[in-house]
């Protein structure tokens, strides 16, 4: 995997604006989404290191909205598609299609060809359609008729999936999974937050009209590619590296696990804890940066064994242990 944290080009913005127009994203998109912020910024994190986001959780609690609302605060183009069991590769990339006017073959694109893409339950779909993505994901480019395609920049794949129910599905591989940089739990809300849901829809809230509810636009790509480069720029010591390395070696070694942290996830948690550190304000990274972001990089990067599935082992409860057993640099 490309390191997430570099980048060549010229910055086009000024660091310190552009920190403070990402910020105010939680507040902008809190006018349509209530209590979402570990979301919110998790999908921050993922725009600052060129990543992908999957999306956890049970219909209703605003995953759509979510993704719109970003879109609409940050004013980049967003599209949604529904996978299901007959979607085929071209209806995500994009196909060839015969002109009879001019006796010529044009390149119709996809949905993919946009800012934020929502790929809505993504394991509904076959594993053939769900590869259509990896080009896309990994490359940044869409291949048709051996011509490749570059995608708009920023670009960034949020792929939801239902917790509970698989009949029908066809769970990802880990090998797909791993280009995800994180994984967000969205979990129900509290019963303030419901209250405050349906008040809001009470008084007229239309989740369909995020205009009419107040969503502007607070920050524009020139504030995320500036971010970007600031990000690059964060200082690692070479003690929060092998902490780095400490955490995803571990897991490798946890008796809970069939698979560890590879060292894709590594680079993923380091990139991670650089775009955190940053967005709190600091031009270096510390330990609790490490292990702010070490739930949502690393929990779908490693494979339970089956009995311990039966004891009630999950993924978060196993690096938890392993963050509380690493030595953490002074």
């Amino acid at each position: 995997m490309t390191d997430p944290t570099t980048d060549n080009a010229a910055p086009t913005g000024d660091p310190a604006s552009a920190r403070a127009a990402l910020e105010a994203l939680r507040a902008e998109i809190a006018k349509a989404v209530v209590g979402q912020d570990p979301a919110v910024t998790g999908l921050v994190v993922a725009l600052l290191c060129r990543g992908h986001v999957l999306l956890e959780g049970v219909p209703g609690v605003a995953k759509t909205l979510l993704i719109r609302s970003l879109a609409a605060a940050l004013e980049l183009d967003t599209k949604r598609v529904q996978f299901t069991p007959d979607l085929m590769p071209s209806d995500v990339t994009g196909s060839l299609v015969y002109d009879a006017r001019t006796a010529e073959f044009s390149f119709q694109p996809g949905p993919v060809f946009t800012n934020l893409l929502l790929a809505d339950e993504i394991n509904r779909t076959p594993p053939k359609t769900q590869s259509s993505l990896l080009e896309a994901m990994e490359e940044r480019q869409v291949t048709v008729d051996g011509t490749p395609r570059a995608l708009p920049d920023p670009f960034l794949v949020a792929a939801t999936q239902n917790p509970v129910e698989y009949e029908g599905t066809y769970p990802l591989p880990e090998a797909q999974l791993d280009r995800f940089l994180l994984k967000l739990t969205i979990p129900l809300p509290s019963r303030e937050d419901e209250i405050d849901v349906l008040t809001r829809h009470a008084q007229g809230f239309d989740p369909r009209d995020l205009r009419a509810a107040g969503v502007r636009p607070v920050a524009t790509a020139a504030d995320l590619e500036a971010a970007r480069h600031s990000v690059a720029a964060t200082t690692v010591s070479p003690e929060i590296t092998a902490y780095v390395v400490d955490i995803c070696r571990a897991t490798r070694e946890s008796p809970s696990l069939t698979l560890g942290v590879s060292p894709r996830g590594a680079t993923a948690l380091l990139a991670t804890a650089r775009a955190w550190a940053w967005l709190t304000g600091r031009d270096y990274v510390i330990p609790d940066d490490v292990k702010a972001l070490a739930l949502p990089t690393l929990r779908h990067r490693i494979q339970l064994r089956p009995e311990a599935e039966m004891e009630g082992v999950t993924a978060d409860s196993v690096i938890n242990a392993v963050l509380s057993h690493v030595p953490v640099p002074r």
